[in-house]
């Protein structure tokens, strides 16, 4: 395999995937489910949108009243009172605006961290398999930008919703009370306004889905050729990717100016809407004032009042287009959730696979037969084998030959499409995944190192290691004499894929980790494979140490591991032969 931590953690992640029995449901009702750790903060918005309701109604009350009295010609003592409360009511709606939107932030907050944290937890129960199926930059776009765009949606467009069905409710109510005409032209105009916002939404929705399409692809795509950027300048293609990005980037540029145009025709349709109702409410109000059928103090609450029923749908109808983004990425992420999990990762009735003796690791294949979705041809044909407790078992044959795949399937990333798999007589298939790979060390041909210390990266093979126990296995793996050069030692951080260290330095890295470990069977896949004669041979040292008392499978073609291995066996279009060690160095 080409890539990997080196020494197999047990999982820790407790995360089964999305609600599948709800996959039918759209990402808005499914974010309000996943919101529940955020109750209390969404419970303390609705109620502080709730006061705001009453306080607006009371404002327009209020307000009304003060320019009445004015009116009259009364004096400043007769209306400080209602000059006092009308000041306390603004100062307690700007209050309980600005707490329903701070309780919104939190919601957001902590609705955000619970799905990443549910993305990245479910990814990586789904393992390598289904990864190397997924582009990088797609899946780090939609953790990261895709996860941080639900903030729109919790902090404005569920304050927004909420406003949108509680004040024009309230509006008419009150209107409706002190003037029924008013009410009645209200409730007639009302549902104009939603409507035409469905039509738009509709129509947005559409556009907003493109846009993050073509984000993703942007973000996957520059990401791979950012990381294969000296292979392309090598190769003189470094040019046509940046025509690619540009042409991508367009298309991109293109679908966001669109939505924003868009977005904008939107408010003018919402407000040409809402402004005529308005008008259409003062007109008649004002005719019915001259001709002395309506109170001067009746007309001032219905005209204050009448903007206030329109503006939380028009808010609600910008709010849609800013939260699109995030319900588009939404949608994306509960896909990820709703994949479900392999039998074999999601669990087994059977209980974990143990190896209480020597006596009971002898890893049996019977007639395992491997083969992937879509090829015509299986990877591997009816392979049967085993290997006893201790033993030096190198596998080699061409490349393709399905030699990863094997030990993929030992590493529990796949399982066989037919035949069977036992460890000490149990099946394999019983046991879940983090239970058996706490029985293994794995050391994989480009052994993936974090921006991290260097003792951080070691320690992948045993969190819980000291600090004596991570040198010890250093000085093992022959790493401690270049660590210690190091700045920082141990300390020194490295970048991600510890790129400031040679071949031959990550490689012993990852054999520390194994060392850490100190598992009782070993897997190690062509480990020396891209490194010069004497870094390999120095390697191949240290692998004949860590092997010393272990069960041990060996992907290689390296002709001295060959020959010191006590049996060999070749794998050759999925089929397995057996030879020894000296016929198969002269076969090759």
């Amino acid at each position: 395999m080409a890539s990997g931590v080196g020494a197999v953690a047990p999982g820790t992640a407790t995360v089964t995937g999305g609600d599948r029995t709800a996959g039918h449901r759209s990402p808005p009702v499914r974010l309000l489910r996943l919101a529940s750790a955020a109750r209390g903060y969404l419970s303390a918005a609705v109620v502080l949108g709730l006061v705001t309701t009453a306080l607006v109604v009371a404002q327009a009350s209020l307000l009304a009243r003060a320019l009445a009295t004015a009116a009259r010609g009364a004096g400043l003592t007769v209306l400080a009172g209602a000059v006092i409360a009308l000041l306390l009511v603004l100062v307690g709606r700007a209050a309980a605006a600005w707490g329903g939107e701070a309780a919104a932030l939190r919601a957001a907050a902590v609705v955000k961290s619970g799905l990443r944290r549910r993305l990245a937890e479910h990814a990586l129960r789904l393992g390598p398999t289904w990864l190397t199926g997924q582009q990088a930059g797609e899946l780090t776009t939609l953790t990261t930008r895709g996860v941080d765009s639900l903030d729109p949606y919790f902090s404005r467009y569920l304050p927004a919703a909420l406003l949108a069905v509680v004040v024009p409710v309230a509006v008419l109510v009150r209107v409706t009370m002190a003037d029924w005409i008013s009410g009645v032209i209200i409730a007639a105009t009302l549902p104009l306004i939603p409507v035409f916002a469905a039509l738009v939404g509709l129509y947005t929705k559409e556009r907003t889905e493109r846009q993050w399409r073509l984000l993703t692809r942007l973000g996957g795509h520059f990401l791979d050729v950012v990381e294969g950027l000296p292979t392309l300048k090598v190769l003189g293609r470094a040019k046509t990717q940046a025509d690619v990005i540009k042409a991508v980037t367009g298309e991109h540029r293109t679908a966001t100016m669109a939505v924003l145009r868009v977005t904008f025709l939107s408010a003018l349709v919402l407000e040409l809407a809402a402004a005529l109702a308005t008008a259409l409410v003062a007109v008649e109000v004002g005719l019915r004032l001259l001709g002395g059928h309506i109170g001067y103090e009746t007309a001032l609450l219905v005209l204050l009042l009448t903007p206030e029923a329109y503006l939380p749908l028009r808010n609600l109808g910008a709010q849609f287009h800013a939260s699109a983004e995030g319900t588009a990425a939404a949608g994306r992420a509960l896909e990820v959730l709703d994949t479900p999990l392999p039998q074999h990762l999601a669990g087994a009735p059977g209980g974990p696979v143990r190896v209480p003796d020597p006596d009971a690791r002898l890893i049996e294949l019977n007639a395992v037969t491997l083969q992937y979705p879509g090829r015509a041809e299986p990877t591997l044909l009816r392979v049967s084998m085993s290997i006893s407790p201790g033993e030096h078992v190198v596998l080699t044959g061409p490349s393709g030959a399905g030699k990863s795949s094997l030990l993929a399937l030992l590493l529990k990333f796949i399982e066989p499409t037919s035949g069977r798999i036992a460890v000490g007589g149990a099946d394999l298939a019983d046991a879940t995944a983090a239970d058996w790979r706490r029985e293994i060390a794995w050391v994989p041909q480009r052994p993936y190192l974090f921006a991290g210390t260097v003792a951080e990266n070691i320690s992948l093979g045993d969190p819980d290691a000291a600090p004596d126990a991570i040198a010890r296995a250093a000085q093992l793996a022959g790493a401690e004499e270049f660590i210690i050069d190091l700045p920082g030692g141990y300390a020194a951080p490295l970048v991600e894929r510890a790129l400031n260290l040679s071949a031959g330095q990550r490689q012993r890295l990852a054999l520390a980790r194994a060392f850490l470990r100190d598992a009782p069977l070993l897997l190690l896949d062509e480990p020396t494979a891209h490194l010069d004669s004497a870094t390999a041979d120095e390697i191949e040292a240290v692998i004949d140490s860590l092997g010393a008392g272990r069960t041990v499978l060996l992907v290689s073609h390296d002709e001295q591991q060959l020959a010191s291995a006590d049996r060999v066996l070749i794998l050759d279009r999925g089929r397995l032969r057996r030879l020894d060690a000296e016929t198969a160095v002269a076969a090759r």
